[in-house]
């Protein structure tokens, strides 16, 4: 099943075969809420470069301690599943609206340098993919940009994760299922060791590890602007027996004061005319979706429901 994941070559949006492949995009945001890109305008070398300082930082600050935790929690000797707890070693880099990549203590200053600039160009990716949909969408070039827009601009950081080989990956999840909260997730991810699975049709399906692709997944933030056209779809980290799987995660995700709602000319185009979906404000999303992240996305959209009589909404602006 997996040799049907949509996998989409950008260099072919220039040419004749853009058509083609817009409605591959197309088809992966509508049944599959993923979809991984090769030939994207990121170079090589410096994902290679990335690549690098990631597992070396990792080695030199992080193996000893994620080691620790285990030995600490017991968790080799496991004999039950452990629904608790992910085994996985990450940190969190934040770049907008302000970087706390200065005040990360251990990285070295080659790994500020290369993430900040790493980060400059996933940004810019993500805001090309965006108005890839606008265009499937019909929406107006710029649209979700602008609706992710809060009064400083998008949230906008990079998880990175490190998933060792795990002595019991039938009883410890490396990351358990879940959708993401947020916007659009672009993911540079390890091209050897696999393990991520999303579900399809009541399926786990495996995301196919690929040299310098990267991998695209929707959040539940398109799903509500899209009225539900578009899905953000669960998904999973399979730990392994061996090798290390090295994930670095970049959410652009909406501002902490954007209301978000289903977009109006996309109702206007659907018979029903209803918004089955909320209006809110992501933050207010967030505070609920972190007590709820490894549950059913529904009840966080029925309790955003309830609430959104109190949200104020000015139209978006689109000049």
């Amino acid at each position: 099943m997996e040799n049907n994941f949509p996998i989409v070559n950008m260099e072919k949006l220039n040419g004749d075969e853009k058509n083609v492949t817009m409605e591959k995009i197309k088809d992966a945001c509508e049944n599959w809420g993923f979809f991984e890109v090769v030939n994207h305008p990121i170079s090589t070398e410096l994902l290679d470069t990335v690549e690098r300082v990631t597992k070396e930082h990792y080695k030199k600050c992080m193996e000893q301690k994620f080691k620790e935790m285990v030995a600490q929690k017991g968790l080799e000797n496991a004999q039950s599943e452990i629904d608790d707890i992910d085994w996985e070693s990450t940190f969190f880099l934040r770049h907008r609206p302000t970087s706390n990549i200065a005040e990360i203590p251990d990285l070295s200053d080659e790994y500020r340098k290369v993430m900040k600039e790493f980060a400059g160009e996933i940004e810019k990716l993500a805001e090309q993919l965006l108005d890839l949909l606008c265009e499937n969408l019909g929406l107006e070039k710029g649209y979700l940009k602008k609706a992710f827009y809060g009064a400083n601009g998008p949230t906008f950081g990079t998880k990175v994760s490190n998933y060792p080989p795990c002595p019991k990956p039938n009883l410890i999840k490396g990351l358990r299922a879940h959708t993401d909260a947020g916007g659009i997730i672009l993911l540079f991810q390890d091209d050897k060791v696999s393990g991520l699975q999303l579900l399809k049709d009541g399926q786990w399906v495996d995301v196919p590890p690929m040299k310098h692709s990267i991998v695209i997944n929707l959040g539940d933030q398109l799903e509500v602007i899209t009225n539900g056209k578009y899905k953000s779809v669960m998904h999973r980290v399979i730990a392994q027996t061996d090798g290390n799987r090295m994930s670095i995660a970049s959410f652009y995700n909406p501002g902490s004061d954007a209301v978000i709602y289903p977009a109006p000319e996309l109702l206007e185009k659907q018979e029903e005319k209803s918004s089955a979906y909320p209006k809110f404000v992501f933050e207010d999303y967030m505070k609920l979706y972190a007590g709820l992240k490894f549950q059913e996305k529904e009840p966080r959209f029925e309790a955003m429901k309830a609430v959104e009589s109190t949200v104020k909404l000015g139209p978006i602006a689109t000049a």
